[in-house]
């Protein structure tokens, strides 16, 4: 213990040192101005920019607007870093930050994933919208910020990822590079919601954003936090959450005042409300470059990025500067550089972020913003996550040969094999009694994340989990691209139900522990989770208007999971698992059917048998794929 706590301090004090190292960089070469930047409807924006002190040169501006704070307030008081990287810091650039409307020092109301007004940024339009607030913001800036060269880019990870994404429609004139990096896309599929199942694992987060401000420098949401703290043991998340019981109580006890939990709670299906917060159905008109950025393992936002860049090529057709970047990283991990990149127990390799850095998002900026030369970016830079490498792509998804994925007796999963239509597969899901969603106890936590390569054994050894696997593979088998799940399914004892699908790598037996691997932690045999993905049930045919199943007939539940780049390798096994809850990652599905999950009553979560049949199938590479459920009343 004693070498542990020494190697600690030592980390912390480099950390410290390398943070005071950087600092003194920032105030040492750039100059910090504050402007309150006036928006087309009168309200202000608290605006802080950073000049290089040699004027002796013009330079591009880089904008981030985010809603999670411009920290450090005051004239004289320096952020540690600037900019994406500290290679771009200490290349040049003036770099602008900005509180969005509402958000600490600045003026107006916030809104979640506000919506985009089409057409907004029309000459004299009073609406306004995240687009129209970076339009303005720009206008400004270019008019009263001295030694630019005249062209911005823009960048953001997470939400500020969203306010990057929301400025590619209709984009100023001078906005010519834009990286919206881990972006939220649509808050009924990402972050907050995966197909219509609600993350209880994000309690945490709804603080941060179900409250209104005045203007502030200090945070709002530390102190709602005493109502978890009150209700059980946030040491160990599964049994807090479960103590809970069903929804009602978060809304009653816990954020009876939160009006963000509030718009959760009270739009359970995909209505106008979600539709038109979807910044991934406006990305048109998107005549700049675009590189977007996202990690295998980002358990928040993995859909946005996928998404978007998805749409932004589906609609922009003649944009020839659209590309994307999936690395081996959790949430926006890219942004620093940690030596060994772990994603929970498994090793990628080293210096992940930094050769990111460096060979590929400066020389994006680089070249579009400061004319350097064309780095000459492939469509699709991209990880493979099971060979552990790089890997080029001139379109993405690639083309791949179609693989399906078939369920026989015994637990076998076939490759490509005529399926067994006449079998069946059945277990009793009890959502008093929840699959874990993570292999060991955890604290609850802002957001989860580890559990995305979790060794999924802990699953596979219940009763109440379908666990498929191929005989030992005896060549690599890649999956790129797209993965969609088919599953026909009979309910029944109950008329309702969710369903979660995992792809699983399975280690050889004698597979030996890297050097960074946990000591508590073998890797012979893990199941590692490569890919998965959970659909509530009653959105089978639309998520705009839900429906029960009818008990004891056959339904057809058809969903994507997002994307994958993984090549199981030869002396490996795949592994497919189905089931029904996965907790307290998403909330509990009562399995019998109620108008709105959020308002259901504890005796209303009921145990019900489950049959997957043997004409269920997951696929990978079909061009083709059966139509998934209707997003809007118009499909």
């Amino acid at each position: 213990m004693k070498n542990l706590v020494t190697c600690l301090l030592i980390v912390m004090g480099y950390a410290f040192a390398k943070a005071q190292s950087q600092q003194t960089y920032v105030t040492e070469n750039y100059t910090k101005q504050v402007h309150m930047i006036p928006m087309r409807d009168g309200v202000k924006l608290y605006t802080v920019v950073y000049a290089p002190k040699d004027t002796s040169q013009q330079y591009p501006m880089m904008l981030q607007r985010t809603c999670y704070s411009v920290a450090p307030y005051g004239d004289d008081e320096y952020k540690t870093s600037l900019g994406p990287n500290k290679y771009m810091m200490e290349d040049g650039y003036i770099f602008v930050y900005q509180d969005v409307r509402g958000r600490w020092m600045s003026e107006g109301d916030f809104d979640n994933m506000r919506p985009h007004i089409p057409g907004n940024n029309v000459k004299n339009k009073k609406d306004i919208d995240e687009s129209s607030d970076t339009y303005d913001t720009i206008e400004w800036l270019l008019k009263n910020v001295k030694g630019t060269n005249g062209k911005v880019g823009q960048w953001g990870i997470s939400y500020p990822g969203f306010y990057t994404a929301a400025a590619l429609p209709e984009a100023h004139p001078a906005l010519v590079a834009s990286s919206p990096q881990a972006p939220i896309g649509d808050f009924f599929f990402d972050d907050f919601h995966h197909n219509g199942a609600t993350l209880q694992s994000y309690l945490m987060a709804y603080p941060v954003f179900g409250h209104q401000t005045e203007p502030t420098t200090t945070s709002w949401y530390a102190d709602k936090w005493d109502a978890m703290r009150a209700a059980g043991n946030l040491k160990d998340s599964y049994q807090f959450n479960l103590g809970l019981g069903s929804l009602k109580t978060v809304t009653e006890e816990i954020f009876p005042d939160n009006f963000f939990w509030k718009d959760v709670a009270t739009h359970p299906n995909y209505d106008e409300f979600w539709q038109k917060r979807a910044i991934v159905n406006h990305l048109t008109d998107v005549d700049h470059a675009v590189m977007t950025v996202g990690g295998w393992f980002d358990a928040e936002d993995l859909y946005g990025p996928l998404t978007i860049y998805k749409n932004v090529e589906r609609y922009n057709p003649k944009n020839k500067n659209n590309t994307i970047v999936m690395g081996p990283w959790s949430h926006g991990n890219w942004a620093r550089e940690r030596g060994a990149q772990m994603v929970n127990h498994i090793y990628y390799g080293d210096s992940m972020s930094t050769f990111y850095q460096k060979q590929i998002e400066t020389p994006f900026f680089e070249h579009h913003l400061k004319g350097k030369k064309n780095p000459k970016l492939p469509e699709a830079y991209m990880f493979d996550t099971g060979l552990k490498q790089w890997e080029q792509f001139e379109k993405w998804p690639p083309e791949q040969d179609e693989i399906v994925f078939g369920f026989k007796e015994n637990g076998e999963l076939t490759i490509n094999e005529e399926v067994e239509e006449d079998a069946m597969f059945s277990y009793v899901s009890d959502p008093m009694k929840p699959v874990p969603f993570r292999s060991e106890v955890t604290p609850v936590t802002f957001t989860p994340r580890a559990y995305m390569t979790d060794d999924q054994r802990h699953a596979s050894r219940r009763p109440d989990v379908l666990t498929f696997t191929t005989d030992i593979l005896e060549d690599d088998q890649r999956l790129s691209g797209e993965i969609q799940a088919n599953l026909e399914v009979i309910l029944k004892d109950i008329d309702d139900a969710d369903f979660i699908v995992k792809v699983i790598d399975v280690y050889p037996n004698d597979m030996k522990n890297d050097p960074q691997t946990p000591e508590h932690i073998t890797l012979a045999g893990y199941q590692q989770l490569v890919r998965a993905e959970t659909f509530r049930g009653r959105f089978r045919n639309s998520f705009v208007t839900p429906e029960p199943f009818e008990k004891g007939k056959k339904t057809q539940v058809n969903f994507a999971l997002q994307d994958v780049l993984h090549t199981f390798k030869k002396g490996h096994r795949i592994m497919i698992q189905i089931h029904s809850t996965w907790f307290p990652y998403i909330d509990r599905n009562p399995q019998k059917y109620v108008d709105n999950i959020f308002e259901a009553n504890d005796d209303d979560f009921t145990a019900g048998t489950i049959t997957i049949t043997g004409n269920s199938m997951v696929k990978v590479g079909d061009n083709n794929m059966i139509e998934l459920p209707a997003r809007s009343p118009k499909q």
